[in-house]
């Protein structure tokens, strides 16, 4: 068993081809997550306060093909002097911090996604971890692929 505090941190680094502030505006709007994450179908309850967003997401899982499984979490969005973190808990035990740090760069901005996975077993924890850097390796295709629409 794991303990509680055991996580898995997850890194990428990717390009998007517009500015900083388009990039931070897209990802500061929850509904944006909708397809961002592949898993994400809807977004919920949007609770602005003046330092963060609170809303829920459901995550839609679906095994072998034929079974899905709706999993309603918990998001927590702040604002950074450079991009923007949080936390998203979700039930059986799984958390994960994340941050986006946006760098201005030639054609664009360079975007770092980085998510400190944790759960409390092991097994749980590899396969949230897994299932994490799928979603964190799509949502760069995503973001970049988005960023002519704004």
């Amino acid at each position: 068993m794991t303990s509680p505090e055991a996580g898995t941190v997850l890194r990428n680094v990717f390009h998007v081809p517009a500015p900083p502030e388009a990039v931070l505006a897209h990802l500061s709007e929850p509904s944006s997550y909708v397809g961002l994450s592949p898993l994400v179908v809807a977004v919920r309850d949007v609770r602005r306060e003046p330092a963060e967003t609170r809303y829920s997401c459901v995550e839609r899982f679906r095994f072998l093909g034929l079974v899905t499984y709706d999993n309603l979490i918990d998001v927590t969005l702040r604002p950074t002097a450079n991009g923007v973190e949080g936390e998203v808990r979700s039930p059986g035990g799984v958390w994960m911090d994340y941050r986006f740090a946006l760098a201005a760069a030639p054609g664009g901005t360079e975007v770092e996604d980085v998510l400190d996975v944790h759960a409390t077993f092991g097994p749980i924890l590899r396969y949230a971890a897994r299932k994490a850097r799928e979603v964190q390796l799509a949502r760069a295709e995503v973001l970049a692929a988005r960023a002519p629409t704004w």
